[in-house]
């Protein structure tokens, strides 16, 4: 009996090697087909419609290779791991330094303009190294960038802790950084990839690891530097597990390096002029769809920078939020360490909040309740910062983590919003490289307004702002549409005309297209 396909559960085609399959035409009639078949290792078939209207079977876009086998099914095991330990670093680097930032100074004898660069290095180094990643994509397998880009996070965190000068301080942690934005961009199309039919479920599982992560290292990193005796372990601990991470990556790399790449669709090499076969994955191995030469532009097309809006405008009240939250709890009365918690318990609260958003994202036809229903939280908490911050401290604690799940939200509309593995890593690339350029702006904008006002009434008023175009940008995009389509429309209409081509045929009015009969 044919054993069932991991994804599908339903029997596997297999045909036996050497033989023929039958083709169809564009007439819809089946026809011997040339192709030379090896053990069936495609996934599930969508079906299409032909020139004639009728309706024919073309390769799905899940990954080829569908894992059959109990070896399969534990390196799906393995990569999900592994993407789950990646999520886990993608904030330990930043939410470590925030509460150690004093002693940092104090043992680097930071100056004020280092420190608001080192706050700011984050969103910048997403932005520009996260802009790049789509062009690395067409050169090197994932799985190989991955393991590169947690090696360079793990670097990074060593030899900041090990430096005496503070431009080193600075060069090192850019280094590490941009190892996190790398893996920021790749997260989403892998996940489209390799769980293509699980892709709500697992977005929020590695979402929910990496809310969990910035929670401990923010909690921890203190506590641990305290034991140690020294801030620079308290930095330098977090390390370990970026090596871990890169690890698990290791195998995946190394079984990637000896499979042919596949294109975005997941359709395998065609065979050669010289009759060679072609080549054939073996069952249980999983090879990772890379992009096609094509590039997607999605600057060009309205769906990019729609996305890149809302990720920005959420992404700017977030940041913003993760700086200045405590500050405000403390001016509201709160004890110093009293406000640090609420803090802590806004990043608590979002954890469950991470892994239930893109599991309801992908089951919903129209995106506009999640949009709407998380946009009305933060209103209402920003309103209760506002008037009552003493009183309803708790209740706007936890609409603020309501709040913060459009940041799943966003990340699960990169998968939904493209419909092949290109479409996602250029799509992903320029929406996180935009949009974290905006969130740079949040917490110095709003430091800045604070500082000139001495209250929180018109800093809390710019968040709104910013509040009503994350809710106008979702709402536009919470309706089904591709980056492919706009892409392909919009490459069509800059498509310039090749000298000496001949020009297109008008259609007349009652007539044919096509040349007059006897000429």
């Amino acid at each position: 009996m044919t054993p069932p396909t991991a994804l599908t559960g339903r029997p596997a085609t297999r045909t036996a090697p050497g033989s023929t399959v039958p083709r169809q035409t564009s007439s819809g009639r089946a026809v011997p087909g040339p192709t030379t078949t090896g053990p069936s290792t495609t996934g599930p078939t969508t079906t299409g419609p032909t020139t004639t209207g009728r309706i024919q079977p073309v390769p799905a876009t899940s990954p080829a290779g569908t894992a059959t086998t109990g070896a399969g099914r534990r390196g799906t095991v393995v990569v999900l791991i592994a993407m789950i330990l990646v999520a886990l670093n993608l904030r330990l680097a930043i939410t470590s330094l925030g509460p150690l930032l004093d002693e940092v100074r104090t043992g680097l004898a930071l100056s004020g303009l280092l420190a608001g660069v080192v706050t700011m290095l984050p969103a910048l180094a997403f932005a520009s190294v996260g802009a790049f990643t789509p062009w690395l994509v067409r050169r090197f397998s994932p799985p190989r960038l991955l393991v590169a880009s947690m090696a360079a996070l793990a670097t990074g965190q060593l030899l900041r802790v090990t430096t005496s000068s503070a431009w080193l301080f600075v060069a090192t942690s850019a280094l590490a950084l941009a190892g996190i934005a790398v893996a920021n961009v790749l997260l989403p199309m892998l996940v489209r990839q390799y769980f293509p039919h699980r892709a709500g479920l697992v977005t929020g599982a590695y979402m929910m690891s990496l809310t969990i992560g910035a929670s401990v290292s923010a909690g921890t990193a203190v506590p641990i530097a305290h034991a140690a005796g020294s801030w620079r372990v308290g930095l330098g601990f977090w390390a370990l597990i970026a090596v871990a991470a890169a690890v698990f990556w290791v195998p995946v790399a190394w079984r990637d390096r000896r499979q042919p790449a596949t294109s975005a669709t997941g359709h395998r090499p065609a065979a050669s002029a010289a009759g060679q076969q072609p080549a054939v994955t073996t069952a249980g191995r999983r090879p990772l769809a890379r992009p096609g030469a094509t590039a997607i532009r999605p600057g060009r097309t309205r769906l990019g920078w729609l996305m890149a809006g809302f990720f920005g405008a959420q992404s700017f009240g977030a940041y913003a939020q993760m700086g200045w939250l405590a500050q405000v709890f403390r001016d509201a009365g709160f004890r110093p360490e009293t406000a640090g918690l609420l803090l802590a318990g806004v990043t608590a609260v979002a954890v469950p909040i991470a892994l239930l958003t893109p599991t309801l994202a992908t089951r919903m036809a129209s995106l506009r309740p999640l949009v709407l229903g998380t946009a009305v939280a933060s209103a209402l908490s920003y309103a209760g910062l506002l008037w009552l911050p003493y009183e309803g401290a708790l209740v706007w604690m936890v609409l603020l983590a309501l709040g913060q799940g459009t940041f799943p939200l966003a990340l699960a509309m990169i998968g939904l919003r493209a419909r092949t593995g290109a479409g996602v890593v250029s799509l992903s690339a320029f929406t996180q490289s935009t949009g974290y350029l905006i969130a740079a702006l949040g917490p110095l904008s709003v430091g800045l307004l604070y500082e000139q006002t001495g209250g929180w009434l018109v800093p809390i008023a710019l968040l709104g702002v910013a509040l009503l175009v994350q809710t106008g940008t979702g709402w536009a995009i919470a309706r089904p549409r591709w980056i492919e389509d706009e892409a392909g429309a919009a490459a069509s209409v800059s498509r310039p005309e090749p000298a000496g081509a001949p020009r297109p045929l008008r259609r007349r009015s009652g007539r044919s297209a096509g040349p007059r009969p006897g000429r």
